[in-house]
């Protein structure tokens, strides 16, 4: 069966996205896998992985709004959680196989406050081979699981804060405002080496992801129970609230063209006219999201994803 077929076997719903809070334990699929028996539809997919021990905000894209996820901005993720020093482990966290248990005294706060400065800026970072950065193909967890070992190369990541919020030896409370690939396990590794102690993470809560905070995340049993109740689509924010674009209205006529991948013009601006390149949200009278258009240079606006659930059809 086409994936067209499957979607139109589903039952009708909002296209949106929820935020939930996801609890240690499960993996980020866990939660979609959940996300999907409450509202119904297979589509639905993650905006930024969680490790299973970590929790907080999680993103999901619903329905039409999984066409939509890469125009979502990423930045910045915000994390808090501690870190431990003295005992190194195989994954970088506390799930792993201790590998390192320092001998003698613990760095003092001064000592820590000054390291974590050296970490923040654009700087390159190995991931770890519990990941799922992918080596010929293969994850690297799946090979870390067989005992197996490949060298990775560093990457770019930008960490724009790394700070300490509370020093409990052996715990180091930390605040991580970083770009999207940044693996916080990776940091706390690091963070050992750079202090000579071996360190790893203790516990990871995340909360911000890009335009989503904390204080929009639904937990789990929450979202389970307003299913049950018939009450989970009253949870999915419109899309194009999220986006946070400037919002266009188009009339009958524009959005059958728009549906069919044709431009329209640009509306009068009272300011400024928009740049080539920026984006646009445009609704229909209902002020329901239908696509995201670009300005071109010709100051016309062509269609980058057309929600077509929701165009009218002709």
């Amino acid at each position: 069966m086409s994936r067209g077929a499957r979607a139109r076997r589903e039952p009708p719903g909002p296209s949106g996205f929820v935020v939930v809070d996801k609890p240690s334990g499960m993996t980020s699929h866990d939660v979609v896998d959940a996300a999907r028996r409450a509202f119904g539809t297979r589509r639905i997919g993650h905006l930024g992985t969680l490790d299973p021990l970590a929790t907080g905000v999680l993103p999901l894209a619903l329905r039409d709004a999984t066409k939509l996820v890469p125009y979502v901005g990423s930045d910045p993720k915000v994390y808090v959680g501690s870190i431990e020093l003295g005992v190194a482990t195989d994954t970088f966290d506390a799930e792993g196989q201790v590998v390192q248990r320092a001998e003698g005294p613990l760095p003092g706060p001064d000592a820590v406050r000054a390291a974590l400065a050296g970490f923040v800026g654009e700087i390159l970072q190995v991931p770890p081979m519990y990941s799922s950065v992918k080596h010929e193909g293969e994850p690297l967890h799946r090979i870390a699981r067989r005992g197996g070992h490949v060298e990775r190369a560093p990457r770019k990541v930008t960490v724009h804060s790394f700070e300490m919020r509370a020093y409990r030896p052996p715990l180091v409370d930390v605040e991580v405002v970083c770009a999207a690939g940044t693996y916080v396990r990776s940091l706390a590794e690091d963070l050992g080496r750079e202090l000579g102690c071996g360190a790893h993470l203790a516990n990871l809560r995340r909360t911000r992801s890009g335009p989503f905070l904390a204080e929009h995340a639904v937990a789990l049993d929450a979202l389970e129970a307003a299913a049950a109740c018939g009450e989970a689509d009253a949870l999915v924010r419109p899309p194009a609230d999220v986006l946070g674009l400037p919002r266009v209205a188009l009339n009958a006529t524009q959005l059958k063209r728009v549906s069919h991948g044709g431009d329209v013009p640009a509306p009068p601006a009272a300011g400024p006219p928009p740049a080539p390149g920026s984006r646009v949200a445009a609704v229909d009278a209902e002020g329901t999201l239908v696509a995201l258009l670009e300005v071109r240079a010709d100051r016309r606006l062509y269609p980058l994803r057309v929600l077509l659930s929701v165009a009218p059809q002709g």
